[in-house]
Parts: structure tokens; C-alpha cells; sequence
């Protein structure tokens, strides 16, 4: 069975009711956590990489592996599982999830999937999200008594907190080569996958190099990118809006010019 197969393709609204528990003492417990691929967004990474007390760098380079997606060109960040026959996450042990309050954003929403699509509205388009269940038939917990909303679930999982942080970086997935929107270079994907992952580096790349010499950046901003990863994941989305060209989302000063570098690691 495919993991497409557990999908229930039926849209659900915040008012939708199931009936879910997880717990120690259910049959399937932790089953979840095993060959399964887990996206991570810019958030997930950064309470992670804080939880285990380590970089950027080396978390990514431990804990995860760089995927391109074939329709957007876009790197992403999986959750590397561990190299054994059951391929079971590397923070499982037999008592559950060790790093349980600092779990990606997919892991809170299980047993519900969630999903954004682009529509046309009257003022032009927007994001809407949606939510379906998934059903794995190994799982127990939908056996339980235990009665939800998919709104109650959301707060009880604390995703409003990851979907907020996430939702405009998320926006860019939906973005498919079209004719004007060619595949990105190999130079952009280095900086897509460092301005939505590698925190730590890009901050490095935005005041160890010409970068604040090139873009007009507000002196508020520039102390919230100095130690605040949130404020920096939300100005890397306007980064990489800039490098894909999506819309103009960073502006450069008078005299950008002189101080572009000329190699492959300078902005654009």
C-alpha cells in the first residue's frame, strides 16, 4: 500500500469531526514513525536544530536529506530516517517521540493532512487551505473514543503557530515552471535551500558579505535578522520572491551596483 493509498480524498472543513487518540498503550504505537517521508519546513528546522543544542549546518548535514522537487525546481529538506530495515524516524525509541514538543508541523497535523491550493477570487488569486484525513492500516487511534473538530485538533497540536510562521514560504510551492517561469539554476537553488534552511549560513551571508550594501533594508529589520530566526525565515521568503523574481520584494540601493560580487555566492 502506498502512502497516497491512506489518503482519504474527502476535503475537510475546521468543523469536520473524527474520532482520534494516541497513546503509550495502543497497539500501533510509534508504527507511524517508520518509512515515511517527512517535508520539513523552515520552522520545523529551526526548533529542532534548537532542541538538540546544534547548527544549521550540522543538523541538516545529520538529520535530513535534500530533495528537488521535478515539477518547481525547488530543494526541500526530508527528514533522513534511519538506515535499518524498519527505516524508523531517528528521535523514535520504544516510549515515543523524544523530541515531542519540538515535532515538525506534519507529525502534529497526523492523523489530518493538510494542503493549500491557489484559486481565483473577485479581487484576484488567494490560498486556500484544506484538510483530509489520513488512514493507515496499521493505525488504531481512529478505534478510540476520544472526539475532535479539525479546528480543536489544530489548537490542541499547536499548528496555528507553524502555519502561521510557515504559510508564505508554503505559498511558494505552489509555484509550477511555467514558459515564464523557468527551472532554477543550480546558483538559485543553492540559495533557495540556503535562505529556507541554513539559517545560521544565511545570516552569516547577510552581514559577512556586500548583501546590506546592495539591498535597502530598514535598520529595524536588520536587527531582527541579527538574532531573531523567525524575523529571518520571513525576510528569507522575500529573498528568495527576489531571486525567483516573483515579485519585487526586496529593493536595491542607489549604488547597488559597485558592491555586487562578481563569483557565484554574491546576491544577484
Amino acid at each position: 500500500m502506498s502512502k497516497m493509498d491512506a489518503v482519504i480524498p474527502t476535503k475537510l472543513s475546521l468543523e469536520s469531526k473524527f474520532r482520534f487518540r494516541c497513546h503509550k498503550g495502543i497497539k500501533c504505537f510509534t508504527s507511524c514513525c517508520k518509512d515515511i517521508e517527512i517535508l520539513l519546513t523552515p520552522y520545523d528546522v529551526v526548533r529542532l536544530k534548537k532542541r538538540l543544542n546544534m547548527s544549521s549546518d550540522d543538523f541538516l548535514g545529520r538529520y535530513t536529506r535534500m530533495k528537488t522537487d521535478e515539477k518547481s525546481s525547488h530543494p526541500y529538506a526530508y527528514l533522513r530516517m534511519n538506515d535499518d530495515e524498519e527505516k524508523k524516524c531517528p528521535f523514535v525509541t520504544e516510549d515515543g517521540c523524544t523530541v515531542y514538543t519540538d515535532r515538525p508541523a506534519n507529525c502534529r497535523y497526523y492523523p489530518i493532512g493538510q494542503g493549500t491550493i491557489k484559486k481565483e477570487g473577485k479581487e484576484g488569486p488567494f490560498q486556500q487551505e484544506f484538510y483530509f484525513f489520513i488512514k493507515e492500516p496499521h493505525c488504531y487511534g481512529y478505534h478510540e473514543k476520544k472526539q475532535w473538530t479539525v479546528d480543536a485538533w489544530r489548537k490542541d497540536q499547536e499548528v496555528d503557530l507553524y502555519d502561521g510562521i510557515n504559510r508564505e514560504w508554503k505559498a511558494i510551492q505552489l509555484r509550477r515552471n511555467l514558459p515564464s517561469e523557468p527551472e532554477l539554476d543550480p546558483r538559485k537553488q543553492i540559495q533557495f535551500y540556503m535562505a529556507s534552511y541554513n539559517l545560521d549560513k544565511f545570516r552569516d551571508f547577510i552581514f559577512g558579505s556586500e548583501f546590506l550594501n546592495v539591498f535597502d533594508i530598514d535598520d529595524e529589520t536588520v536587527e531582527k535578522i541579527r538574532t531573531d530566526d523567525v524575523e529571518l525565515i520571513q525576510f528569507g521568503v522575500k529573498y528568495i520572491k527576489y531571486l525567483m523574481m516573483l515579485e519585487e520584494s526586496l529593493k536595491l540601493k542607489k549604488d547597488a551596483e559597485k558592491y555586487r560580487k562578481k563569483d557565484n555566492d554574491g546576491p544577484e
